[in-house]
């Protein structure tokens, strides 16, 4: 009894897709697949980032800003709209 059989996976699909409908179980998969490649895409851009383009010279260490300069300012409430 340590190990479900196939019948027993069946008839829970069976009930799956009997509450949640196929419409909304193909939108859940296709906004899932959507996530994933979203992901690998914001990788493969990061990575591509990080990497200095062969042949030229590397890129120029950020400018940093002085240590004693204050900024001045108002804070305002978020609001929504």
């Amino acid at each position: 009894m340590g190990s479900l059989s196939i019948w027993h996976w069946l008839i829970v699909l069976i009930i799956i897709l009997l509450i949640f409908g196929t419409k909304k179980l193909r939108n859940l998969g296709s906004d899932l697949g959507g996530a994933v490649k979203g992901f690998k895409d914001g990788m493969r851009d990061a990575t591509a980032e990080d990497k200095p383009a062969e042949g030229g010279t590397p890129p120029a260490p950020p400018a940093q800003v002085n240590a004693g300069q204050t900024i001045e300012g108002e804070v305002r409430e978020k609001t929504r709209s």
